[in-house]
């Protein structure tokens, strides 16, 4: 059985398990591999981000979280460079550590073979990106955007003025090889763009946004489009 097939399956008995869970033991023998095998593929499952749960002493053992669901996972390795190449060459791009993570999480469970191939390809796809915006900076603005509250920035105009703006996020957007944070500023009471490089500093607050939507920002250029993945 290849390593991808093995952890399926072996999330696929812990799910099943449900709470009774099943020592290293047991699942060493029931894919007739070693405790050491089934301990590093239950590490691996967990940093895909799979629920386990470990239970030590007499009665223990591991399991999958109630109502868990652990899909395959299979690519190839030419889709696993894609998505290197895809993270790599948008750094500045939110929630970009977030999306490093995922693909690594990914890459942890791909077969040794695949692994072994996709690591070589990737060492054929160069980008050169230009310095990206501090991680505070990033955290505090995806921080607000995924939780809809106010965010607090320093922001520096093109015309070299400061101003510090409480602003309730509504978009990220990308044109023209820049971020932007696009939402409703409380201090020009309007929908302002602020070019995230422009940024300084910003702060979550403890206020919520009131509701400003997307389609108070416009008519979106005739190419853009959500990166929710459909129609691409």
């Amino acid at each position: 059985m290849k390593r991808a097939e093995r952890l399926h399956a072996l999330s696929e008995l812990l799910r099943r398990n449900g709470s009774r869970g099943s020592s290293a033991e047991r699942l060493a023998r029931e894919f007739s591999v070693s405790v050491r095998t089934i301990k590093r593929d239950l590490g691996a499952l967990e940093r895909s981000g799979a629920p386990i749960w470990s239970r030590p002493g007499p009665g223990g053992g591991y399991g999958v979280a109630a109502g868990a669901s652990l899909p395959p996972v299979s690519l190839s390795a030419a889709q696993a460079v894609a998505l290197m190449a895809a993270v790599s060459a948008a750094p500045d791009a939110p929630y970009a550590d977030l999306a490093a993570s995922g693909v690594q999480k990914i890459l942890d469970v791909l077969d040794p073979r695949t692994r072994a191939r996709a690591e070589q390809l990737a060492d054929r796809v160069w980008v050169d990106v230009p310095p990206t915006p501090s991680r505070a900076i990033r955290s505090a603005l995806e921080e607000a955007m995924a939780e809809q509250r106010v965010v607090r920035i320093r922001y520096t105009s093109r015309s070299d003025v400061g101003t510090t703006r409480d602003v309730e996020p509504v978009l990220f957007a990308s044109t023209n090889g820049q971020w932007y944070l696009i939402g409703w500023c409380r201090m020009r009471n309007a929908m302002r763009w602020f070019t995230v490089s422009r940024i300084e500093r910003a702060s979550v607050t403890k206020t919520a946004c009131e509701g400003h939507g997307i389609d108070e920002v416009g008519t979106p250029p005739a190419n853009a489009r959500p990166v929710h993945g459909r129609g691409v």
